[in-house]
């Protein structure tokens, strides 16, 4: 028992019982590209900069089109781009958050966004009602098109 060993007071942990953690290799899979899926490790609240309220208030059967050209759309996030493509046709907000695979919130959030900058409108369901109260033509015919795809 004459040996001399290093005591482990002071730095923090207690070598017999709790050894340091060692370091994890980065993670991998993120999406880096416009064209590429994006990974579960990117969290909801990474892709709305930490935001949990759209700036507007916008129906999940809100109806989103992409006004500007897809080059300056490129420069925005990967999720953003992605709705800017997939808005070249007219889709709800509730389809943009299913086909994307992303939380409806998120998806509220991002398409306000979008729309604040220009690069896609918003269609909400109240706008142009000269129906009083009914709902519109095209909303219908989305909402059929989307039931007979269940099928």
């Amino acid at each position: 028992m004459g040996e001399d060993v290093p005591s482990s007071r002071g730095n923090g942990y207690d070598a017999d019982r709790h050894p340091p953690a060692a370091p994890r290799p980065p993670r991998s899979g993120a999406a880096s590209s416009h064209g590429a899926k994006p990974s579960a490790l990117v969290r909801p609240y990474a892709m709305t900069g930490g935001r949990t309220r759209p700036t507007h208030q916008l129906a999940i059967e809100a109806l989103v089109s992409t006004t500007g050209d897809l080059l300056q759309a490129s420069k925005l996030s990967p999720e953003a781009y992605r709705i800017c493509v997939l808005c070249r046709e007219l889709n709800s907000i509730a389809e943009v958050s299913a086909i994307l695979s992303i939380p409806l919130g998120v998806a509220r959030i991002l398409v306000a966004d979008l729309a604040e900058l220009g690069f896609v409108v918003v269609q909400q369901p109240h706008e142009g009602d000269a129906q009083g109260g009914r709902p519109q033509v095209t909303l219908l015919e989305k909402v059929l098109a989307g039931l007979r795809n269940l099928q």
